[in-house]
């Protein structure tokens, strides 16, 4: 995505979303859960999720985030942190991993835990088909999303929405 590009976009979020979300044209997640087996992201309010995203994962899905660079995606309870609409990929949410536990545990074994977790949109400048990105695992360990899904979900939570990652 080209620099104008990326700013046009920001703008246009900064203009369209307060409204919207005044006007009560979104319902906010009170918690984002994912199931990694299934491929799914739920965002969830009272307990019943409301919106079911597609994902794609880290390129070796099995398992916990141990260490850096093993291409996992974490799995436990971490919050939605910060926002980047500056980032790589179309849109990105951080998640708090590392958690203090996982800085423990893999201090213990003697590694780096890793970290720069997000939830984000497809690479603004792709190196492989849009049916790629669709149908395979391809991150470091991130959650992937449409575009499209991404504004969604960057509509639907807010600061510190928690998330749960379950295998």
């Amino acid at each position: 995505m080209t620099a104008n590009r990326k700013k046009a976009l920001r703008c246009a979020l900064m203009l369209v979303v307060p409204g919207l979300l005044q006007a009560g044209e979104f319902p906010v997640a009170d918690i984002v859960i994912v199931d990694k087996s299934a491929r799914e992201l739920y965002l969830m309010k009272g307990g019943e999720p409301f919106r079911t995203f597609k994902i794609a994962l880290g390129g070796n899905p099995e398992g916990d985030k141990t260490q850096e660079g093993d291409f996992k995606t974490p799995e436990g309870e971490y919050l939605l942190d910060t926002r980047n609409p500056d980032s790589d990929y179309f849109l990105s949410i951080h998640v708090s991993y590392p958690s203090v536990a996982d800085r423990r545990a893999a201090k213990k074994r003697g590694l780096n835990p890793g970290g720069a977790i997000m939830i984000h949109g497809q690479p603004n400048e792709p190196t492989r088909s849009e049916a790629y990105y669709r149908s395979q695992d391809w991150t470091n360990g991130c959650i992937a999303v449409s575009n499209s899904d991404m504004i969604d979900i960057w509509l639907m939570t807010d600061a510190d929405t928690p998330i749960v990652i379950r295998p």
